[in-house]
């Protein structure tokens, strides 16, 4: 018997969101399909790697001190290039890249920013563990030209859109507008985004925590004893969950916005700003955790109120179920951020 043949493309899908909105322009969804575009091309970039001697490094260091892989660089540039060109864009910024990417002078300059992680958890992919790319989209706040600097450095509630691709044993395409949030799947066979996880919200209490527990003995006070409440050694104050880490965030993160939990990258004596950058990671992932029912705080402060002051800031991070994102705020009130 052959089921259903109705399916929603992220095409339709956005389209039938526009049309919500008389006064819609129509230039923010096509952003979100140029985008899209880049993702198909990096899905299936990820998926032959192997094959066409793009896995390992290639002895740069990028601006976050980072050896960038192969694959990072390859990302990078098919996600400039499926951008610069459109007319929708007035500059860009990257992990990758130590300035603001201008648009070139050849093409208009649009009406938004958009800002990237091209491959976030690149260090999974010589041993074929998932990798994602992270996107956060604004309205520029200069009246003409380019775009500055101050289109860029815009605190993440001004996000008009904000989303991820996790490249795994399916490529999955994740985003918000601001009008909740919505998962589509690759199907490969046809080369479309299809509808298949509609108004994603996420469980108030989670059943997992996802941090890397070799920095403990690096963590201040309050994000040890945050940590013990999710182990369960402090059953009166927060029941234990399970832990699961996988080493990239857009995985990490996507496990825990499915099925409830917790993600947390504090900062350590190492990291005392923490590890996880605002602007590429940090802020867009809040504001679709949010549109989620869930809350995002860099242990005490909503990420989305903080206003980034250079481009490549760092700030510690809790991410994910509400409950256990406040429990985490609590706790570091109580215990203090003073080192151990």
């Amino acid at each position: 018997m052959i089921g259903s043949t109705a399916v929603t493309t992220i095409e339709r899908f956005i389209l039938d969101q526009e049309h919500k909105y008389p006064e819609a322009t129509g230039e923010l969804s096509h952003l979100l399909y140029d985008i899209a575009l880049g993702a198909k091309l990096i899905a299936a970039a990820t998926r032959r790697a192997g094959l066409v001697n793009i896995l390992g490094a290639i002895g740069n260091v990028n601006v976050q001190g980072e050896e960038q892989q192969k694959l990072d660089v390859f990302a990078n540039e098919i996600l400039k290039n499926a951008l610069n060109h459109t007319g929708r864009v007035c500059v860009m910024a990257s992990e990758e890249d130590d300035a603001p990417i201008p648009i070139p002078p050849e093409y208009p300059a649009g009406k938004y920013v958009v800002l990237f992680d091209p491959l976030d958890g690149s260090s999974n992919i010589d041993s074929n563990a998932s990798v994602g790319t992270i996107f956060s989209v604004y309205r520029r706040v200069s009246m003409e030209g380019r775009g500055t600097m101050e289109d860029v450095l815009q605190p993440g509630h001004r996000q008009v859109a904000a989303g991820y691709v996790l490249y795994g044993s399916s490529t999955m395409l994740v985003y918000t507008t601001g009008q909740g949030v919505h998962g589509f799947t690759l199907d490969p066979t046809i080369g479309e985004f299809l509808l298949s996880h509609p108004d994603i919200m996420t469980p108030e209490v989670g059943k997992y925590y996802s941090v890397n527990e070799s920095n403990y003995a690096r963590w201040n006070r309050g994000s040890q004893m945050a940590v013990r409440g999710f182990h369960g050694d402090t059953p009166e104050r927060m029941e234990g969950k399970n832990s699961r880490y996988i080493g990239a965030f857009v995985a990490d993160f996507h496990r825990n916005l499915i099925n409830g939990g917790i993600f947390l990258y504090p900062a350590d004596a190492k990291n005392p700003n923490g590890k996880l950058r605002l602007l590429y990671e940090c802020s867009p992932m809040a504001f679709l955790v949010e549109q989620a029912g869930g809350a995002a705080t860099d242990g005490v402060r909503r990420i989305l109120d903080l206003q980034p002051e250079s481009l490549h800031q760092r700030v510690p991070l809790a991410i994910g179920s509400k409950a256990d994102v406040e429990f985490v705020a609590r706790t570091m009130l109580e215990f203090g951020t003073n080192a151990p």
